[in-house]
């Protein structure tokens, strides 16, 4: 599982023109499913994503975490995160799991965040989104959980 965690003063998706999701201050998380994941991996992530220390305390430390701010969370599916361009120039996607996988599992991320108590939107999956945000800091984090299946 591969999280692209982005700190954010605001950020929505769009399907279609029309604003399908939205947040304040919070966390952008493009989330990628990998074919062998399990819940296993969606639970270390959640622990990660909600505990990682990005927001500044009042001595200007990054010593705060979303659970400390109460953020929220806009998940996004992002299957090109397992795109591998090491050879040619299409990339390959063989390592992304397939959507009747990776949505479940995606959703049930998503749910996970919501029962740590944090209010979490959600992109569309498989659709073509357009996403906007504002990277505050920047903070932009490449989190990685190996399948140990």
């Amino acid at each position: 599982m591969r999280v692209l965690l982005q700190k954010v003063s605001h950020a929505s998706v769009s399907v279609e023109e029309r604003i399908v999701s939205k947040i304040g201050d919070g966390v952008l998380l493009l989330v990628g499913i990998r074919e062998t994941d399990t819940e296993k991996e969606l639970a270390w992530m959640c622990n990660k994503v909600v505990n990682i220390r990005i927001y500044e305390d009042e001595e200007g430390k990054l010593n705060r975490s979303l659970h400390d701010v109460k953020g929220a969370i806009l998940v996004v599916s992002q299957f090109t995160l397992y795109g591998d361009a090491r050879k040619g120039r299409r990339p390959s996607y063989s390592h992304a799991a397939r959507p009747e996988i990776a949505e479940p599992l995606c959703r049930k991320f998503a749910q996970m965040l919501r029962v740590e108590g944090f209010p979490v939107e959600e992109g569309v999956f498989g659709a073509h989104m357009k996403v906007e945000l504002l990277n505050d800091g920047p903070v932009t984090l490449m989190l990685e959980r190996e399948s140990t299946s």
